[in-house]
């Protein structure tokens, strides 16, 4: 399974971002723009607070692990693996969803910030953008507290001293 590179996550961030301000210019030339909900955020925060939970719990299972202290539970590889997935996978919807609300609170706050309701939304956009940013981070780090040792390769030839 290969790492997540920061850099492809803020391409989508980047990318989605774009495609969603010039979406909510056109949405808003023609009707409406519809709303960035509450419960964004809120998801986007409880995703990320619960892959931080993962990773501390699956960081201490590894060191207790690893200093071979009676009775410690090890990390089977397979949940470490779905752990890793549900991160990766996790990473990349918030770099998506997050680059989405970030172009629409772009959109937001240039556009008429003296409309109430139009403020709330910015600030909606605004906390999925910081949640999303959550959502990679801790994945991240999951990703690197269940981090393999790098193999050596058998095939090459040893560094002569």
């Amino acid at each position: 399974m290969k790492q997540l590179r920061p850099a492809v996550l803020a391409g989508i961030f980047v990318v989605a971002g774009i495609l969603s301000w010039a979406g909510a210019r056109l949405w808003n030339a023609y009707g409406t723009l519809p709303g960035v909900p509450l419960a964004a955020p809120i998801v986007l925060g409880v995703i990320a607070a619960v892959l931080l939970a993962t990773a501390l719990s699956m960081r201490a299972r590894l060191k207790a692990q690893r200093e071979r202290r009676p009775g410690a539970k090890g990390v089977e590889p397979l949940m470490a693996a779905r752990a890793v997935v549900f991160g990766q996978a996790s990473a990349l919807v918030a770099a998506l969803v997050a680059g989405m609300y970030g172009g629409v609170g772009v959109f937001l706050l240039t556009d008429a910030l003296d409309v109430p309701a139009r403020r709330d939304q910015a600030w909606y956009a605004g906390f999925s953008v910081l949640a999303g940013v959550a959502v990679i981070a801790a994945a991240l780090f999951l990703e690197h507290v269940l981090k393999l040792p790098e193999d050596e390769d058998p095939t090459k030839a040893p560094a002569k001293a």
